[in-house]
């Protein structure tokens, strides 16, 4: 069965400074119309950094759509110009004040494919140096390390909500385990 979906208009419905939001009119497999909301989003980037005692870097911060603070990795926007893994390292140096190496990539994520175009790059690292964030303006976080095997645990027990968090700490954790990290 045929299952694509032909964009037949799009309207501009709002332009953020990060958000573009149209509304399209689609046509659907079988010939009828259809209409789409689709968050236009530049994508984004996470990083799982791990020392030598396989603790990895989380940052604490503020999460206004959910009025709550979340325990996640190290991520950020993709900045035009930039590869998804400079901009990993931006963010993880910008955030954590951390420097890595032997990065590997750990894929990309559909964050919620039904609405939103976002596509955020995965990325793991050893850490190299670890100095002061650079955090940018209206940027508030702390900075915690947390051994793998407990950020782990914290997942299975629901305690890190965040999807790229999850799914970065459980595929470093598989790696880590084949001898690939």
């Amino acid at each position: 069965m045929e299952l694509t979906e032909k964009t037949l208009s799009s309207k501009s419905v709002f332009d953020g400074r990060i958000l573009h939001i149209t509304l399209d009119e689609i046509e659907l497999p079988d010939g009828k119309k259809s209409k789409r909301e689709v968050v236009n989003h530049p994508g984004g980037v996470a990083v799982a950094a791990l020392d030598d005692d396989n603790n990895l870097l989380f940052v604490r911060q503020f999460r206004y759509p959910y009025k709550e603070v979340v325990l996640e990795l190290p991520a950020g926007k993709l900045e035009k110009g930039f590869t998804p893994l400079e901009n990993g390292k931006r963010e993880l140096y910008e955030e954590t004040g951390a420097q890595g190496y032997s990065y590997i990539s750990l894929g990309q994520l559909y964050p919620s494919p039904g609405y939103t175009s976002e596509i955020i790059h995965l990325y793991a690292c050893r850490i190299k140096t670890q100095g002061n964030a650079k955090l940018d303006e209206g940027e508030f976080l702390n900075v915690e390390k947390i051994p793998l095997g407990k950020a782990v645990e914290m997942i299975l027990n629901n305690q890190i909500p965040d999807a790229k968090t999850q799914v970065a700490v459980l595929k470093t954790v598989m790696l880590l385990k084949s001898g690939k990290i």
